[in-house]
Order: structure tokens, then C-alpha cells, then sequence
């Protein structure tokens, strides 16, 4: 069991990330004593995109590439459309990602965010949930899609929107602190 005021959070991102699902977690997370980290691409800063627009930057912690993650108890994936879409063509972010699912640690995405565990091969027979647009991939990728705040399967977190962002963080601060979780590999 991690208590969240000594756990450490990896925050996965790139330009066009949806600017409340980045910061919301982080800020939340930050606030309740966990560590959290951005990771970005070149770890440098990213842009967010808030409504119809560009939104406010991201200050970036570190390269994506050079994230370890035993250094971490769980990882975050924000969503927006143009976010997860771009990662999920990156080698590093995938293997990371299967890493986390593989080692039983936590993981939250939220949005279009699990078009990256899509990528990482890590939805089948999991209980998930996703903005409206991305639930007929997640379906077909083997998830059981639900529509509801917040979808918990075996420590992997998912939201569907903004809007259930108090929910999505309240349930992935629940899933740190109860620790690993047993899991097929990825």
C-alpha cells in the first residue's frame, strides 16, 4: 500500500493535450502530496488545447524517453484528440505503458487517452470507459465499454470526459494507495 503523499506520479504528454485533464490531475495529485512528474517528447514544454483553441503550456520534467518506470507508482494519460494520437505512434510511450500495465502499477486514462492502452495492447476483457467518438475502437480492440464516470479493471483507470475529472482523480488516488494489482501481462 502507497499512501498518496509518498507516491510518485508520471504524467504522460505532448502538444494538444485537453488543458484540464493535464492539469486537474497534476494539481490534485500535487495538492494531496504525491510527487508527479510531466514527461513530454523532447522534455521540453507542451502546448495544451482548451475549448476550441490553443490553450496555456505545460512545464515538462523530463524526456519521455529517459521516464524509469520503477520510479513510479502510477502513470496518467491525459487526453484531447491530437494528444494520444501522436503518442501513440512512439515506440517509448508504448513500451512504457505496457511496462506499468505489466508490473501491476496503476495507470488512469481519461477521454482519448485509451487509444494509447489501444496501442499497448492492454484493453482485452478489461471493463472501460472513453469519450463517445473512441468507444467503437476500444470495442473493438476487446474492452466490455461502459458509459459512466469513471471504469476501474484491475488497476487501470478510464473517464470519459472533463466533466468526471473530480471522479477520475478521487479513483485513481483509491487505486495508489491500495498499490500493485495482479494482472495478465501485457
Amino acid at each position: 500500500m502507497t499512501d498518496i503523499a509518498s507516491a510518485k506520479v508520471l504524467i504522460l504528454a505532448t502538444d494538444g493535450f485537453e488543458q484540464s485533464e493535464l492539469e486537474f490531475p497534476r494539481d490534485q495529485l500535487r495538492a494531496k502530496g504525491a510527487t508527479v512528474h510531466v514527461a513530454t517528447l523532447d522534455g521540453e514544454s507542451i502546448k495544451g488545447w482548451e475549448g476550441s483553441d490553443w490553450g496555456k503550456d505545460a512545464e515538462a520534467d523530463l524526456k519521455i524517453a529517459d521516464a524509469k518506470l520503477e520510479d513510479y507508482d502510477a502513470l496518467v494519460l491525459p487526453g484531447g484528440q491530437i494528444n494520444p494520437d501522436v503518442l501513440r505512434v512512439e515506440e517509448d510511450v508504448i513500451t512504457l505503458i505496457q511496462g506499468f500495465v505489466k508490473s501491476g502499477k496503476i495507470v488512469g486514462a481519461i477521454c482519448h487517452a485509451p487509444w494509447l492502452l489501444i496501442e499497448a495492447g492492454v484493453v482485452e476483457g478489461r471493463e472501460m470507459t472513453c469519450y463517445k467518438s473512441i468507444r467503437t475502437d476500444l470495442k473493438n480492440a476487446g474492452a466490455d465499454v461502459v458509459d459512466q464516470q469513471v471504469a476501474t479493471s484491475r488497476g487501470i483507470v478510464t473517464s470519459r470526459n472533463p466533466n468526471d475529472l473530480e471522479a477520475f482523480v478521487s479513483k485513481l488516488v483509491e487505486e495508489i494507495e491500495e498499490g500493485k494489482h495482479a494482472r495478465p501481462a501485457a
